[in-house]
C-alpha cells in the first residue's frame, strides 16, 4: 500500500467545507484541525470517500455527492413525539441535534430532532438532517498516514487521549 495517495487502511486529514445547493455552509473544517478518519471503514459519506480515493497529499477536491451516495434518501413515517419531561431535567435540544435511545435490549438507536416545542420534541428515527439532501463537499488532503492495527480493528481513527471502555 502506498503512502502517496488515499486507500483504504490509511488514515486520512483533510480540511472541507459542505454546503448544500443553495451555498449555505453546513459545516467546515476551517479554524480547526482537519479531519481524520480512516479510509475505508465508512467513517465518511460513501460519495465523499470514493471519490477521494487515489488522491494525495495536497490535493484539492471539490465533490458533489447525491443524496443515494450521502445520507440516503428521505424515508417518511419515522417520526414519534416525546413529551419534554420525559428527557433529562434542563437538557437542552435543538431541531438537528442526534440523540440516542436504548430499547430493553440494550440496543442503541440514534434519532435526530426534527422539531422542538413548548411541551414536546419531535424525533426522527429514520433520516439524518441531511438525508435528501446533494451534499457540495470542497476541501484539500493535508495528511496521509498508515492506520495503527487497533485503528483497523475498531474502524476509526484513534486520536489523542482516545480510549475504549
Amino acid at each position: 500500500m502506498s503512502l502517496q495517495n488515499i486507500d483504504d487502511g490509511l488514515v486520512v486529514g483533510i480540511h472541507y467545507t459542505l454546503k448544500n445547493d443553495g451555498g449555505e455552509v453546513l459545516d467546515t473544517s476551517e479554524e480547526r484541525e482537519p479531519l481524520e478518519y480512516l479510509h475505508g471503514a465508512h467513517n465518511i459519506v460513501p460519495g465523499l470517500e470514493k471519490a477521494l480515493t487515489g488522491l494525495a497529499i495536497g490535493a484539492d477536491f471539490d465533490v458533489v455527492v447525491e443524496p443515494e451516495d450521502g445520507y440516503g434518501a428521505r424515508q417518511e413515517g419515522a417520526t414519534e413525539t416525546i413529551a419534554k419531561d420525559r428527557l433529562p431535567e434542563g437538557m437542552m435540544v435543538f431541531p438537528g441535534m442526534q440523540l440516542n435511545a436504548q430499547d430493553e435490549d440494550g440496543q442503541v438507536y440514534a434519532m435526530w430532532v426534527s422539531e422542538v416545542g413548548d411541551e414536546s420534541i419531535t424525533v426522527d428515527f429514520k433520516n439524518h438532517p441531511l438525508a435528501g439532501e446533494r451534499l457540495h463537499f470542497s476541501g484539500k488532503i493535508m495528511s496521509l498516514r498508515e492506520a495503527s492495527d487497533e485503528e483497523k480493528t475498531h474502524g476509526h481513527v484513534h486520536g489523542p487521549g482516545h480510549a475504549h471502555e
